[in-house]
């Protein structure tokens, strides 16, 4: 019979000890972590939403800092993470995701980053939304129906980016994205053939240079000609008025 109790006994102190079997993490004061993606396309001038290829969640990559520790891990997507070994030891963490390539200027070429801290506890699961937005600048650059019949003979219009990159944006229908530090809008247009209908002088447009080019913002250039006694080519920045120069006077100079 006492042989009996202590195998019962033995059988109960396996049991208590299964009942109190840690999961994944406990032992080592970690807490599982899933990560997630919603992307903004508002830009800040407008609200409006840009029309642009956003990416997947699984398009972004992933990096995790400690915030009040050190701590660093990179994975290649939110997915690799999220399906591997996504238990973290406790303290608070920044998620940062990307996608795209800030350097990689054109039309839907939008790169998005964002990012968001989190704290970790031992033993509980801690789900972290992460809100990715444009990380470029927006450029579009406009004429009015005053400026084409104006200059009637045509136009070109070119737009460089900080980096050098050079494109065309004489007939520009939608936003082109840029890394966030400046741009310049140059371009010639042929003025009106002259009352004795000798053709019309081509002009150097003066260059509009933009230096505080931020990201999540769309920047629209417009070139108008207004006449008020004399021709007058205005330059507008988001309908801002940021140049206004006498056709006739200082134009004449640049004609080539």
């Amino acid at each position: 019979m006492r042989k009996f109790f202590t195998i019962a006994s033995l059988f109960a102190v396996m049991l208590s000890a299964c009942s109190k079997e840690t999961t994944k993490g406990d032992e080592k004061g970690e807490g599982q972590v899933l990560i997630s993606c919603v992307t903004i396309t508002e830009v800040d001038d407008t609200r409006a939403n840009v029309s642009c290829t956003t990416p997947a969640a699984e398009d972004f990559s992933l990096k995790i800092e400690g915030v009040d520790h050190t701590y660093t891990a990179d994975y290649a997507t939110i997915a690799e993470f999220n399906e591997g070994d996504n238990y973290l030891h406790n303290g608070t963490f920044k998620a940062t995701v990307t996608a795209g390539d800030i350097a990689e200027e054109g039309y839907d070429k939008a790169t998005f980053v964002g990012g968001a801290e989190f704290s970790v506890e031992a033993r509980e699961n801690t789900e972290v939304e992460v809100t990715a937005k444009i990380a470029n600048a927006l450029v579009k650059v406009e004429v009015t129906d005053n400026f084409k019949k104006y200059f009637e003979g045509g136009h070109t219009l070119k737009l460089t980016t900080a980096a050098g990159n050079e494109f065309d944006v004489t007939e520009q229908t939608v936003p082109l994205f840029i890394a966030p530090e400046s741009f310049t809008v140059s371009g010639t247009a042929v003025k009106q053939p002259n009352q004795s209908g000798a053709e019309g002088t081509t002009v150097a447009l003066p260059e509009y240079k933009n230096t505080e080019a931020k990201a999540q913002t769309l920047y629209t250039v417009k070139l108008d000609v207004e006449n008020a006694g004399s021709a007058q080519l205005t330059v507008t920045l988001n309908d801002t008025l940021v140049e206004s120069i006498d056709i006739d006077q200082e134009l004449n100079d640049n004609a080539k």
